[in-house]
């Protein structure tokens, strides 16, 4: 098996069509806090975490997920895994050299198995953060994404045999078979989940909170704003965290959580849950049902552009 070098989730880059309204929501309505931005682009940083961005908006036509990031320990190991990309055949987009993105570092970009771009990076200088105050109902840092895809068995293979991602959990139905992988790459259940969908796509990206209180918070200030709620509020069982899922101007599902859980990996062993049950959906019952209308929608509009990267 691949060593796992990839540490930790840092980013993730989205492409949208109207730029300012997308802006406003994520740091006027979300909470996070925009930085090194210029015209048509936006770097926005949660206040609680050391990235210096969590979430890129690129003003576009196309609508897409435009990069997902990952952080390394060091050079070597962004150069160890550019190399073993680049031997296995899997196309680059760049070798790896100095970033020009804020908090600079040394990465590389390639195209994952559906034309994702993928980022591996270290060396990005800490961002200035702060510790989350009682009762402040913002983000903490980036939890998870999310992706849907077409080939999702054979997005799973490509994660684990090129960047030794591990499987956590697995979710199924009686009927529909799998349908949702959570992937780690540390001791969090998980940094990256697969969905099957219809085609390549952003299903959400996740913010971590404080705590429960600050949760619930944040989640009763997005109803007040009259943003639309999908799903929750409630607690998984996948991962044990909790989950409100709303949806931003781009109709891009977005979630608050809070309190996923932190494996030994050393001991765990996957599970298959099956997501019929209620309560794996939902441990507390709170939520509003799962159920194909609400499912699908975080299938979102298919990326564009995919095999094609951003702009750097």
């Amino acid at each position: 098996m691949t060593q796992r070098l990839i540490t930790h989730l840092r980013h993730v880059d989205l492409a949208v069509p109207d730029f300012g309204k997308q802006l406003d929501f994520y740091t006027g309505t979300w909470g996070l806090t925009a930085e090194h931005s210029d015209a048509g682009l936006a770097f926005l940083a949660a206040e609680g975490s050391p990235e210096q961005y969590v979430v890129r908006l690129r003003e576009s036509s196309d609508k897409r997920i435009d990069l997902i990031s990952f952080g390394a320990a060091n050079r070597a190991d962004v150069d160890t895994l550019a190399g073993g990309l680049a031997r296995d055949g899997v196309q680059l987009v760049h070798e790896p050299r100095d970033l020009q993105t804020p908090g600079g570092g040394y990465g590389f970009r390639f195209f994952d198995n559906e034309g994702r771009t993928v980022e591996i990076s270290s060396d990005v200088a800490v961002r200035q953060h702060r510790a989350i105050e009682e009762g402040e109902s913002i983000p903490v840092r980036l939890s998870h994404v999310v992706v849907n895809s077409a080939d999702p068995e054979g997005t799973r293979a490509f994660y684990e045999k090129h960047l030794a991602f591990a499987l956590s959990d697995t979710l199924m139905h009686p009927r529909m078979g799998e349908m949702m992988w959570f992937m780690r790459v540390n001791a969090w259940h998980h940094s990256m989940a697969i969905a099957r969908g219809p085609h390549p796509s952003l299903h959400h990206a996740s913010f971590e909170m404080r705590g429960i209180d600050e949760y619930m918070r944040g989640t009763g200030r997005l109803l007040r704003a009259g943003v639309e709620k999908i799903w929750g509020p409630g607690r998984h069982m996948a991962g044990n965290n909790t989950f409100s899922y709303f949806l931003d101007p781009h109709g891009n599902t977005v979630e608050y959580t809070t309190e996923l859980e932190v494996l030994d990996e050393d001991t765990w062993h996957p599970h298959v849950y099956d997501f019929s049950d209620p309560e794996v959906s939902d441990q507390w019952g709170t939520a509003n049902a799962m159920n194909e209308f609400v499912a699908k929608k975080s299938f979102n509009d298919p990326d564009e552009g995919l095999f094609v990267a951003p702009p750097v």
